[in-house]
């Protein structure tokens, strides 16, 4: 079984212990336990349900519940809120994630958690969507571009794929002409956009508070 090892780090004076030690024997005799983290403690960033689990197991069980909504983001220019966007995404249990351009990204701000979100790569735009029309799913665009409709105005579709741009120029012009629609995240102050990975934790609750578990029976409400 694969073992989830987060990067060590010195504890200081006041920090809390990680985590959970070793399990005591007798182990249980469950085959979704990984009996490396049974011997030594699981000191992973994950609830309490999946304490000593192994990877495999843990992507097992997400796979029985995810959502129907996937995310995708530009990738021209090594994003650093990329790894925040996945993070988010498996927090709210996202079908997938799609990568748009280059497959390399900065895995320092996802904290481990693509290992537990399956993760899909186009090079083009193109591939993004002759991917998303065969399993027939629109492509909701997220950002404030002239003509788009503010997100708290109309439900988010149930099936879709939430599209972001780059942190600062936003959506592409590579990406803006297949878009099925584009939503605006409403903003009062000076500047002019917000973080790429804000923007998308707000976009995946707005869908939450429509379409997930105990979702409000007036989604705009």
């Amino acid at each position: 079984m694969t073992t989830d090892r987060e990067p060590n780090r010195t504890p200081g004076p006041i920090d809390p212990p990680v985590g959970v030690g070793p399990f005591p024997e007798p182990w249980p005799d469950d085959a979704r336990f990984d009996r490396t983290l049974l011997a030594d403690g699981d000191r992973r960033n994950v609830i309490d349900r999946y304490r000593y689990w192994s990877v495999e197991a843990i992507v097992a069980d997400l796979d029985l519940r995810r959502h129907r909504f996937h995310v995708a983001i530009e990738n021209w220019k090594h994003d650093l809120n990329i790894g925040t966007v996945i993070r988010t995404a498996n927090a709210f249990l996202a079908a997938e994630v799609h990568i748009i351009g280059r497959r390399k990204w900065n895995r320092r701000g996802a904290m481990v958690t693509d290992r537990y979100q399956h993760l899909r790569h186009h090079p083009t735009p193109a591939d993004l969507v002759a991917w998303a029309e065969e399993h027939e799913l629109p492509l909701i665009g997220i950002d404030n571009l002239p003509g788009s409709i503010p997100l708290d105005s109309a439900p988010l579709p149930e099936s879709c794929v939430l599209v972001f741009g780059q942190e600062g120029p936003g959506l592409s012009d590579r990406i803006r002409p297949f878009l099925d629609q584009c939503r605006s995240i409403p903003q009062f102050g000076s500047t002019r956009s917000i973080n790429a990975g804000v923007a998308a934790g707000i976009a995946m609750h707005s869908w939450i508070r429509i379409h997930g578990p105990g979702a409000s029976s007036d989604p705009l409400a």
